[in-house]
């Protein structure tokens, strides 16, 4: 009796060694990591970080310098030091992430990629500038006849900083948003300048070979929807999807949900 029981003890330990060794575990979700753009902090993230949180995946967002909590002088923040702050973020995440830049942070995420390739899974902008190699933003948007921005800019500090009357951050920001986050918005603190200046230096074989994604907003008065398809025109072929949502400069306010869908559909 003995000898039997330990025999049927092996045969069990031996199945459950065997179907052990044929599961699979399911892959991870991507951390994304959000870079927001002008005008704007972490706060634009508020809706859409916890529905995507609450399916699965992990998100990093923060205030780049100078911009919304965080204390850097306005004569501090510049390009590079928007670059090697979230370059500095992502290298402390472990594995790939899927970066997204909004507006200009569209500028910084496609430096932050030719930076730091290996890290980079994929790249979404989000009505944001997408510069080819030797273009700055201050091109980009003084080319852009649809855009409230530049028309309404108030140089201050020496034109170190620029604002925006609160009417004006309202209709480009938050004009299909709630009250209350247009109440927020209303009050946003002046934006540096430095930014404007810098150009992109991009490789075919650092941020050439990251896939791209593309999510135009059709009603934008912030990057205006004929510069938004010139700039995806600008890399034919190499953008993996162009979607399209029916909102203004700020989709993670007016259609949050309908943003978390698409980014789970990228991923």
């Amino acid at each position: 009796m003995n000898t039997l029981l330990t025999l049927l003890i092996t045969s069990c330990l031996f199945l459950s060694a065997s179907c052990d060794d044929h599961k699979t575990e399911a892959p991870s979700k991507p951390t994304f990591v959000f870079v927001h753009g002008t005008f704007a902090d972490d706060y634009a993230w508020h809706l859409v970080k916890p529905k995507l949180e609450r399916a699965g995946y992990q998100v990093v967002a923060f205030n780049l310098p100078a911009h919304g909590t965080d204390q850097t002088p306005a004569e501090q923040a510049n390009f590079d030091v928007y670059v090697n702050t979230v370059a500095e973020r992502i290298n402390a995440i472990s594995g790939k992430v899927v970066l997204l830049g909004h507006s200009m942070g569209g500028m910084v995420v496609t430096q932050v990629a030719e930076k730091i390739p290996a890290k980079i899974e994929k790249l979404v902008y989000l009505c944001a500038f997408l510069p080819k190699n030797g273009e700055n933003l201050y091109e980009l948007a003084s080319s852009d006849t649809e855009s409230l921005i530049g028309p309404n800019l108030h140089p201050e500090q020496n034109g170190l900083v620029a604002s925006l009357p609160p009417n004006i951050l309202v209709q480009v920001f938050a004009v299909d948003a709630s009250e209350e986050i247009q109440k927020v918005v209303a009050k946003t603190r002046p934006e540096p300048l430095a930014v404007f200046q810098a150009t992109a230096k991009l490789t075919e074989e650092n941020f050439g070979k990251i896939p791209k994604y593309y999510i135009k907003t059709l009603k934008d008065q912030g990057v205006g929807p004929a510069l938004q398809q010139r700039m995806i025109d600008g890399y034919p072929g190499k953008i993996a999807k162009v979607f399209t949502m029916n909102t203004s400069h700020s989709p993670y306010w007016a259609k949050p949900d309908e943003l978390v869908s698409i980014l789970k559909e990228i991923n």
